[in-house]
């Protein structure tokens, strides 16, 4: 009779857990009353839009629960900011995510900063491009979720090619686009520059390490994670090519990302950008003088090696702040915005008629959609998201990055700055970085 009744409470018990269990798992994804800090660079602004939005259409999981996109002048401001809050123990201050690249990936996954999302994204991978997270990989492990693969392109006036008879088709390569340049200096009366300079830290970040660099198979290490970059022939033809531009006069000096710059390219004296096709949103929302001029295409090749511009990801990585509570709501608002075709179709109509910022889509269903060949009145009538795509076909592969290029990065830019301003040449710029490099760093890990 004990043991008949014993069964007996073992299952109510057993069958009262079950009844309770799916309220515990549904009560689990309830995300409890707070703000999801996401540090981002750029224009965070109009991400913060399809955020707010998305909340909005998933109340059920966060009934209070609001987000801030919080702007960082540079990705390693963000870092730094991290790290900073860390080590002080000011757990509360740090972010949910940071928006990142593999530079600052490799930098904060190294220190312990960043949640691990293997498991989580490898579930998912099928959905995507190949080798999306290719660049958030370090030793098998995922640490950040891919969020954009945007290719090197090179971004062109058609009406200043057009005015002084000079076929854009010849920009397929370094060599015709560097003719291109001295071309325009000439018919110009040096009116036109091919290109722009900017004196601070965009020079190495956008000509250098996401541009000629991984485009000219150059090296900062070697295997073994020596110095190499003062005898590196792929950063000799980089930095030499940056150089002729620079001392034949083709490059307007200019700040990145400030009205001189933009005010220069709508009076005409600047024709092209070789940059990332994030520039896209740049050149929409800050010219109005030549909007219908611009036209796109794949960035030029180097002869001696032959292949475009390295795509360059950028990742939403999970900050790993102590309490991680928002982690599964990141994970779900970053899947949404890649599988939710018809939700990013209308955010995106919404960029375009404000001038806002957005990319092409990373999964094979979304690219697949006849959306993403669409022609812009900015470009002529031509399509911009089609070069985007078409920007990903043969490209350079991208730079192998270390633990230590977040520094190495600050030591090169030095050096290249200060070439800019004329105070050294690149002769002497490339000297300084080897011997500082391996002053400083000396041998470093490769991944």
């Amino acid at each position: 009779m004990k043991r008949m009744l014993s069964l007996v409470l073992t299952l109510t018990m057993l069958l009262t857990l079950a009844a309770i269990a799916p309220a515990a798992a549904e009560q689990a994804t309830t995300y409890p009353d707070g703000t999801v800090s996401i540090y981002c660079t750029g224009q965070p602004q109009f991400l913060q839009m399809y955020f707010d939005g998305w909340l909005e259409r998933n109340r059920d999981i966060a009934p209070n629960v609001k987000i801030e996109m919080v702007q960082v002048e540079t990705q390693a401001a963000g870092r730094q900011k991290i790290s900073m809050d860390y080590l002080a123990g000011a757990y509360d201050d740090m972010p949910d995510a940071i928006y990142s690249d593999a530079v600052g990936i490799v930098d904060l996954a190294s220190a312990g900063l960043l949640v691990d999302e293997t498991e989580y994204y490898q579930a998912q991978a099928s959905l995507f491009v190949d080798g999306a997270a290719n660049d958030a990989t370090i030793q098998g492990k995922v640490w950040g979720l891919p969020d954009s693969v945007r290719p090197q392109l090179l971004f062109y006036n058609a009406a200043i090619f057009e005015q002084y008879g000079i076929d854009p088709a010849t920009m397929s390569t370094m060599e015709g686009y560097l003719e291109a340049g001295r071309q325009l200096k000439e018919k110009s009366n040096s009116e036109v520059y091919l290109s722009y300079v900017d004196p601070t830290t965009y020079t190495w970040r956008y000509w250098g390490r996401r541009g000629l660099m991984p485009q000219a198979n150059a090296r900062i290490w070697d295997e073994e994670g020596n110095v190499v970059i003062g005898s590196d022939e792929g950063a000799k033809l980089a930095l030499t090519f940056l150089d002729t531009l620079n001392t034949e006069g083709l490059l307007y000096k200019t700040t990145m990302m400030s009205p001189p710059l933009y005010e220069a390219t709508d009076n005409g004296q600047i024709a092209t950008f070789y940059i990332g096709a994030f520039w896209d949103e740049f050149l929409r929302a800050n010219l109005t003088a030549t909007a219908g001029q611009w036209r796109a295409m794949s960035a030029p090749v180097f002869s001696e090696v032959g292949t475009a511009g390295a795509p360059v990801s950028n990742f939403l990585c999970v900050v790993n702040n102590g309490t991680n509570e928002y982690a599964g709501l990141i994970e779900k608002m970053w899947y949404d915005f890649h599988t939710d075709n018809e939700s990013r179709k209308a955010w995106v109509n919404e960029m375009v008629e404000i001038g806002g910022a957005y990319s092409n889509p990373i999964t094979l269903e979304m690219l697949a959609d006849p959306f993403w060949q669409e022609t812009a009145a900015f470009y002529g009538d031509t399509s911009f998201r089609k070069a985007e795509g078409d920007g990903l076909n043969n490209p350079s592969k991208n730079m192998t990055v270390t633990i230590s290029d977040a520094e190495a990065d600050t030591i090169i830019s030095a050096e290249i700055e200060k070439y800019v301003a004329g105070e050294q040449t690149m002769e002497e710029a490339i000297a300084n970085m080897d011997t500082e490099l391996k002053n400083r760093i000396g041998q470093t890990q490769i991944p």
